[in-house]
């Protein structure tokens, strides 16, 4: 069942997204050269204590930090590590704050220094089919319109759409209804509604869509080793428009 958010349940969730898009701010004043995946991570843990919230990806199913951290061909999921970054490298960072009983999730992806043309062409389609997305997040629209601009963008440029991982519904929990592909019919699927409220983070690869899972049972990967890159903020649907509530 899609739990249909109030205006003063849309205000409440600000919080929590507000100190998601604060860490992401802050994130992009320290990702460089020779800065570590868990240096980032230990940073955000932190920091969302500092700002009134409370982390929840660390022990979440087990996973064993409180952000994922996802290189190049790493799609989500990944774990932060000690290797440093290098030149050239793309890192998503991904996000969740509880505050006062409400979730917010975003994640970014970030050039590492100087970044090949090629993968600044994915970086920015990406963006750009995550934009798209929320414009189609009106009211009388159904899902399938922000599905459809986001793969249609994608695929024109050459590039293909994650399947096997979904954008969400949330609110008081991190992941409500609905679950859904980044892929489909435009004028297909539920029909969108003031009040709700949903990730959507298109991930995008450079070659296949398809993703292998590696023996830790998290981290996801392209199938065939080429970059990926992925853009999520959380969204409100309202009368007057999309509000994104992750904006940074």
């Amino acid at each position: 069942m899609i739990i249909l958010k109030s205006k003063q349940d849309i205000e409440a969730m600000r919080r929590a997204s507000e100190i998601v898009a604060d860490c992401h701010r802050e994130i992009a004043k320290l990702i460089a050269p020779g800065v570590t995946t868990l240096e980032i991570n230990d940073f955000v843990a932190k920091h969302i204590i500092k700002l009134g919230g409370k982390q929840f990806t660390k022990g979440y199913n087990g996973f064993p930090a409180e952000t994922c951290a996802s290189v190049n061909d790493v799609v989500a999921h990944g774990f932060p590590g000690i290797t440093p970054l290098k030149e050239g490298d793309i890192a998503k960072i991904d996000i969740v704050v509880e505050c006062d009983g409400w979730f917010g999730d975003s994640a970014w992806c970030y050039e590492v220094g100087q970044v090949s043309e090629p993968a600044q062409k994915l970086m920015r389609v990406t963006r750009e089919c995550l934009y798209l997305g929320i414009e189609q997040a009106v009211p009388g629209n159904r899902l399938g319109d922000v599905v459809s601009a986001i793969q249609k963008h994608a695929e024109n440029n050459g590039f293909s759409v994650v399947r096997d991982l979904l954008g969400h519904g949330i609110g008081r929990s991190l992941h409500e209804e609905p679950n859904y592909e980044h892929v489909g019919a435009a004028g297909k699927g539920i029909r969108l509604k003031e009040g709700m409220v949903f990730t959507i983070e298109p991930m995008i690869n450079e070659g296949t869509h398809r993703i292998s899972i590696d023996q830790d049972g998290w981290t996801a990967r392209t199938a065939d080793g080429k970059l990926s890159a992925q853009y999520e903020h959380t969204v409100a649907i309202t009368a007057d428009g999309p509000i994104i509530l992750t904006e940074q």
